[in-house]
């Protein structure tokens, strides 16, 4: 079997191929789909939690289906580069998008839209939600989050925050946090959580929002202290971490949702497969148990679940950056 092309990633969480549940069925290749390879365009650079969500789909969707997929890197503008090249592309189900809430319900509050963010494509799956944690590197003299945030009050701007990009979950989750605690940190924006990630790691930023999926490989480093994690409960893999609300942010709850889109052209047959083909793949009990694992929440949502996550996290951030005059500069 070929591999699945991709590009090096950069995360220590695991990304091991996970079998569809049922074998190919018959008539499959009379219908020409797929009939060459899948292109999942993702909105990041390489070695994001889109990685770990979406990889070992595309290899069990080749074990199933014979056609490697191939994760195509599009970062910028707040993903919605990605999303244009996506929801342009054939719409023969051979080209998908890889989104999240920073592209759906985030992006269309701050960007101009190239494509129409209600008709231009449709859900194919609702795969994952990721909540975050606040991290910070272990030179700043805090050891919980008030006592973070009590520093970052003291010093207006003297402490800088990194993020996977303006307008992506980590950016506004932080200015929600600002919002609620009172402080103003510098926003220094990255291509992709990786390097944001490593900022922090590195100490050319004093915090940021990162996910389980970076956590886990970068905590053991010594060099980052995790002070709450954006759930509403705590989190299985790190259960000594409070939530934000309690660590002195009552009712402060946020999170990252992973789906995949199609081209609103797409032929209902092939998006038909698409879908129960993914939906089949996100429920199975291995696959919950990995994305588990490497510190997601599963879904395997319908589209019925993704326009229930897409309305609601919409008018929480439309909000936000009303009242925060958000602004991309």
């Amino acid at each position: 079997m070929l591999p699945m092309i991709h590009r090096r990633s950069l995360l220590a969480a695991p990304l091991l191929s996970v079998p569809l549940l049922a074998p190919p069925r018959p008539g499959q290749a009379q219908d020409g789909f797929p009939s060459r390879p899948i292109t999942l365009v993702v909105p990041l650079s390489a070695g994001g939690p889109a990685d770990v969500v979406f990889r070992p789909m595309g290899n069990a969707l080749q074990a199933e289906w014979g056609q490697p997929a191939v994760l195509d890197y599009r970062p910028g503008a707040g993903g919605t580069l990605a999303m244009d090249m996506a929801v342009r592309a054939r719409p023969d189900g051979h080209t998908l998008a890889v989104c999240s809430n920073s592209q759906f319900s985030i992006a269309p509050f701050l960007f101009p839209m190239p494509y129409d963010n209600d008709r231009s494509y449709v859900p194919v799956v609702l795969a994952a939600s990721a909540p975050s944690f606040v991290v910070i590197n272990r030179a700043v003299p805090a050891a919980t989050l008030t006592e973070f945030l009590d520093l970052a009050r003291r010093k207006p701007d003297g402490m800088s925050f990194a993020t996977a990009g303006v307008g992506f979950t980590s950016h506004l989750a932080t200015e929600l946090l600002m919002a609620r605690a009172g402080v103003s940190m510098l926003h220094v924006p990255y291509r992709g959580g990786a390097p944001a990630s490593q900022a922090v790691l590195t100490g050319e930023v004093q915090m940021n929002f990162m996910e389980a999926a970076f956590l886990t490989g970068l905590l053991p480093t010594g060099n980052l202290r995790a002070l709450a994690v954006t759930s509403a409960t705590r989190h299985p893999l790190f259960p000594d971490v409070p939530t934000v609300s309690e660590a002195g942010i009552p009712g402060f709850e946020t999170g990252t949702y992973w789906g995949l889109v199609a081209p609103a052209a797409t032929p209902a047959p092939v998006l038909a497969r698409l879908r129960e083909t993914t939906q089949r793949y996100f429920a199975s009990a291995a696959e919950r148990e990995r994305l588990t694992q490497a510190g997601f929440l599963p879904i395997a949502g319908d589209t019925a679940a993704f326009d229930r996550i897409k309305a609601e996290e919409s008018a929480k951030w439309g909000r936000l950056i009303r009242d925060r005059n958000i602004k991309v500069t």
